[in-house]
């Protein structure tokens, strides 16, 4: 309902076994394991209730620290059926009040679909709904409408004309009764004149095949488009369990007929959507694939050096071959050379190791500089570690990279102080210009204060606690340190 505070009830008995508090990811987020080897993972929570609310607050003040994961026994705090054990929130990397909820296989992290728990409860009689399709003609070896680029294809669609090897993504996207919410599509099939040639049928998946999400879907529209496309080929180094696929699910038109593709589209409830696409095949011309820059082989271990700069990507971190193409070009307000990596619109699966060249070897406070990715404008700090006038740094994204330093320490902005002793609450907004916030720490009275931290806004708010501040006149000292070591304090004296 687009409000915080609603509770949150255990969907079975168990324990709670792990607790954790995060300015980002989940936030506030319980983990409840349950006797059938599931676990319930409830995130964004607005707060804990008692005797966790207590309990979490206590191991705060004893590490000093406002972010923490605890890990619980089994008798600590037991659970029942339907008990309300937290109310909804916004915490974390969320976009709006809501409940992020997950099942688990305890033992393996092993995703299942919660639905299926719930299919009585939920009702969906709305068929998933195709948006459009994209054809793609295989590099050097497929041509679509006399053309080697990929083709978006709104519906309803026109006329296709292809030779060669292509594959096909479709988007989409589920509904459910009473609520304008877009889902996921459970299960998509294409058939190739009554052959099925690829199927994903997300009943569940691995944590760890989280990322390879990114070779399912066109990256390259969603991270310029948002537009979510998903293949319905595989790529070599796509390790998505869920798929099942015949020659990678890649169509080969190689005689002049109709061919008649056929996307079959289920949700869990089994409302289904199917869309007949015909491709012509029709002999043209097919280009050469493009070799310019260094070959990259998907499996193995790659490796490029130039002027200033080295990169390494271990095996199993491209999802395809890739021509490596590299630029470089100087740019004011860097400490070297603007170096191009390849394109940002091809994704990497895992960390590559990136090494820039400092001109000046010896700066006055290595600590303060650092690798940056240079985005939209924006320079988004990577950092890394110094070596005899090299900085190495991990990076998950093909693009353009420096060095620059952070020497300006965070801002610490007192939001409306006259409030603070009628509200009972500190707030302040902590940010910074380049590297991020590190630590910060706040005081009252020399003493640990619990400070809360929303990642999202910025703001830092101390609630009084009557447990722990005595009524009288009090000094506050707040301090930030963001990654590069740069400090900034805020003090300011109340009486409340």
């Amino acid at each position: 309902q687009g409000v915080e505070g609603k509770p949150v009830h255990a969907v079975q008995e168990g324990y709670i076994a792990r607790i954790v508090v995060s300015p980002w990811g989940y936030g506030h987020a319980l983990y409840i394991h349950h006797p059938n080897g599931t676990t319930g993972v409830y995130g964004h929570l607005q707060r804990f209730v008692n005797p966790v609310a207590d309990y979490v607050q206590k191991e705060q003040y004893a590490q000093e620290r406002f972010a923490v994961d605890l890990s619980l026994l089994p008798e600590q705090f037991p659970v029942k059926k339907n008990q309300i054990i937290a109310l909804a929130g916004n915490t974390g990397s969320s976009s709006g009040p809501h409940l992020h909820f997950e099942i688990r296989n305890t033992e393996t992290g092993f995703l299942y679909d919660p639905l299926e728990y719930y299919q009585t409860q939920v009702q969906d009689s709305r068929p998933p709904k195709i948006e459009g399709f994209t054809i793609y003609p295989m590099e050097g070896r497929g041509s679509v409408n006399g053309s080697a680029r990929k083709a978006e294809l709104k519906m309803p669609v026109g006329k296709i004309e292809a030779w060669g090897d292509i594959g096909f993504a479709v988007k989409a996207y589920d509904y459910m009764d009473g609520t304008s919410n877009i889902y996921g599509v459970r299960r998509l099939a294409m058939a190739v004149d009554s052959q099925v040639i690829f199927g994903s049928n997300l009943s569940g998946f691995s944590l760890d095949e989280t990322r390879y999400i990114n070779s399912f879907i066109d990256y390259e529209a969603w991270t310029e488009h948002r537009s979510f496309y998903m293949k319905t080929f595989v790529e070599p180094g796509n390790r998505l369990s869920f798929i099942k696929s015949l020659n990678r699910g890649i169509i080969r038109i190689n005689q002049e007929r109709t061919y008649r593709i056929v996307f079959r589209l289920r949700d869990l409830y089994g409302n289904l959507t199917q869309q007949t696409v015909f491709v012509e095949g029709k002999r043209q011309d097919i280009t050469s694939p493009d070799t310019e820059g260094e070959y990259f082989h998907w499996r193995g271990e790659n490796r490029f050096g130039a002027k200033g700069i080295r990169l390494l990507i271990p095996p199993g971190n491209l999802y395809d071959d890739i021509y490596f193409q590299y630029a470089v070009q100087p740019r004011e307000g860097t400490l070297a050379d603007v170096h191009t990596l390849h394109k940002p619109t091809i994704p990497l699966h895992g960390n590559a190791l990136l090494s820039l060249h400092l001109p000046t070897d010896t700066p006055d406070d290595i600590q303060k500089y650092g690798i940056v990715r240079l985005q939209n404008k924006r320079a988004l700090w990577i950092g890394g570690t110094y070596r005899n006038g090299w900085i190495d740094a991990n990076i998950r994204h093909f693009g353009s990279y420096t060095i620059m330093p952070d020497t300006q320490p965070p801002r610490i902005t007192p939001i409306r102080p006259a409030t603070w002793v009628t509200g009972r609450c500190i707030t302040l907004y902590i940010a910074d210009n380049l590297s991020g916030i590190q630590t910060y720490r706040g005081e009252i009275d020399g003493q640990f204060a619990l400070f809360e931290w929303d990642g999202k806004k910025g703001l830092v708010s101390y609630r009084f606690d009557g447990k722990r501040l005595a009524r009288g006149t009090h000094s506050l000292r707040f301090t930030v340190t963001d990654v590069c070591g740069n400090s900034s304090e805020y003090n300011h004296s109340f009486v409340w």
